[in-house]
């Protein structure tokens, strides 16, 4: 597989292009508004056929370019049929399979960060978006997020991956860019705390909103599109 991991530096997020290599068949996951040129011009050196621009979940801190995406190239949209988005191609739900080529990108539902949250695993790789991050998770106190869904989630799903496979988060804010599944269940801090003391912990962080979250939760219903 072909696997570039991108970065956002003003909000601190990360896209992954994946592709096939006999195929040249990609996916774009979690991608970014403002840096639509730089990923179309990747694809373009790579040789590569965008099939698919996948969100993990609807973003409150950058807006999408799945839409846009999806008009340049031709790709399908997809997001969590739990993301109420209506201008999307895929409704996805955990257990699908979407195809690149000869390779399979399987989905799990991984709710909690908001009710629409997935992952997709491929090979020995799984993009967990904000629901497992290095040492940490994704907050739970908006967009009907849900601490005690989120921490079953990740036990019930991410952790019962193998040991070796390797964790690629939609963000990370201390210079961390993978892990693995194996490490997580060892070092991270919150799921280390077991449940009821996870779902303590969350309850009772106190975070400022992101600084988009107007702009970009509107936007990403919309597919990235910018309202006039």
């Amino acid at each position: 597989m072909i696997l570039r991991q991108l970065f956002d530096e003003d909000t601190w997020t990360y896209t992954y292009l994946l592709a096939d290599e006999e195929s040249k068949e990609a996916v774009l996951i979690d991608s970014v508004l403002e840096q639509l040129e730089r990923d179309l011009t990747l694809i373009k050196e790579l040789g590569l056929k965008l099939k698919y621009t996948l969100d993990t979940h609807v973003h409150a801190d950058h807006i999408t370019a799945s839409g846009p995406l999806r008009e340049r190239t031709g790709c399908q949209t997809g997001i969590s049929e739990k993301g109420n988005v209506a201008c999307i191609d895929l409704h996805l739900k955990g257990g699908d399979i979407l195809s690149l080529g000869s390779k399979n990108l399987k989905v799990l539902a991984t709710p909690g960060h908001t009710p629409g949250c997935i992952s997709f695993v491929c090979e020995n790789m799984v993009f967990t978006g904000d629901s497992l991050f290095i040492r940490g998770c994704g907050r739970t106190d908006f967009q009907n997020g849900d601490s005690g869904q989120l921490y079953d989630g990740i036990v019930n799903e991410l952790y019962t991956l193998p040991d070796e496979t390797l964790v690629y988060p939609g963000h990370d804010y201390r210079g961390q860019m993978v892990s693995t599944i194996g490490e997580e269940k060892a070092f991270n801090p919150r799921l280390n705390l077991g449940r009821e003391g996870f779902i303590t912990f969350m309850n009772e962080l106190d975070i400022p909103n992101p600084k988009k979250l107007n702009e970009s939760v509107p936007a990403n219903l919309a597919c990235g599109h910018v309202a006039s």
